[in-house]
């Protein structure tokens, strides 16, 4: 009997009947040989961890465009959080805990450079239109490996591209991750917006406060608690109804106070600027020839030439875009 094998044994005996055992999953797009130490979703999560398009997550803005100090989430640690967060609700309820870190680590990595500024400009540049969740499975799907992809599980392409409300996972360690990535923005938007100074606790309303707590950590602590105790012994993964209606609330007062705050957002009409004028540049037939060569075989597959623009400005970290506009549009001499 191969490690693996024991593994996969040990899930039957210490996961709840409605987890994700890995000996069951669905299996992969193309099939390959099995692992001998390593079941499939933790094979998954290491080719996530140490994909490309994982490691540029750290020069991608969460919500504060190049913010003034080193503590600021970038997309990369709000990926951590996210990944923390879902692996202790997981655990608790005795889900595949090799699943659902999986799905965290890879449910950005088709994220824009500039956050959701650059995702609204390709979505409104591009006739298909743009969403960072399907990105997200294309780039593990298409993109990774100069267009080989990952050949990941159906249980976390699935977890990655319905990782956003409007999403319905079909496992439950994808809802945790579901859950968990809204429950980590808005910790750490709050505590970014703290620092710097657009915030301050006491701003929180109290009938939010008193329901989800007076601190950040309070809160963060009672959104973990409440999901594992709302959900145990459930076949979904949910929220008790005071704090789903809390939660409501708190994400009304963020968008008010932070993510449509001038002082947050003062410089996403910069980026969007950029990204757009980028996006114009590329499509001209005369440019595609400076798109990487992996980019210009999917156009000769068929591909449109909107589509692998947008494919190459999604994978951008802000620092290249930046780097690529300058040298395009801003003379030497005034750099």
């Amino acid at each position: 009997m191969t490690i693996r094998e024991e593994l996969e044994l040990r899930e039957k005996e210490i996961l709840a009947p409605w987890a994700a055992f890995s000996r069951q999953s669905r299996g992969r797009r193309f099939a390959e040989e099995q692992c001998d130490i390593r079941p499939v979703f933790q094979r998954d999560r290491d080719r996530i961890l140490h994909c490309k398009s994982f490691r540029r997550l750290k020069d991608k803005t969460q919500v504060f465009i190049t913010p003034d100090g080193d503590h600021y989430r970038t997309r990369l640690t709000h990926t951590l959080e996210v990944s923390q967060n879902a692996r202790t609700i997981a655990k608790a309820l005795h889900l595949n805990e090799d699943l659902t870190e999986a799905i965290a680590l890879g449910h950005d990595l088709g994220h824009t450079p500039f956050g959701h500024a650059g995702e609204r400009v390709l979505n409104r540049l591009y006739a298909e239109g743009f969403d960072h969740a399907e990105q997200s499975l294309r780039t593990v799907d298409v993109l990774e490996k100069n267009g080989q992809g990952l050949n990941l599980t159906f249980e976390v392409r699935d977890g990655i591209v319905n990782h956003q409300t409007k999403g319905n996972p079909c496992t439950l360690e994808g809802q945790v991750v579901r859950l968990s990535d809204k429950i980590a923005y808005f910790h750490h938007d709050m505590d970014d917006a703290i620092r710097g100074g657009i915030l301050t606790e006491d701003d929180v309303p109290e009938e939010i406060a008193d329901v989800l707590g007076h601190t950040l950590n309070d809160r963060l602590d009672h959104f973990i608690h409440d999901i594992i105790t709302a959900s145990a012994g459930r076949q979904e993964i949910r929220m008790s109804e005071e704090t789903g209606a809390a939660m409501k609330k708190l994400r009304a007062f963020m968008f008010e106070r932070v993510y449509t705050n001038p002082a947050a957002k003062g410089e996403e009409k910069k980026a969007e600027q950029l990204v757009e004028t980028l996006f114009y540049y590329y499509v001209q037939s005369d440019h595609t020839d400076q798109l990487p060569d992996y980019l210009r075989e999917l156009m000769a597959c068929g591909d449109s030439r909107e589509r692998v623009v947008c494919d190459y400005i999604s994978s951008m970290t802000d620092r290249f875009a930046i780097a690529r506009y300058k040298e395009l549009y801003v003379p030497n001499t005034w750099q």
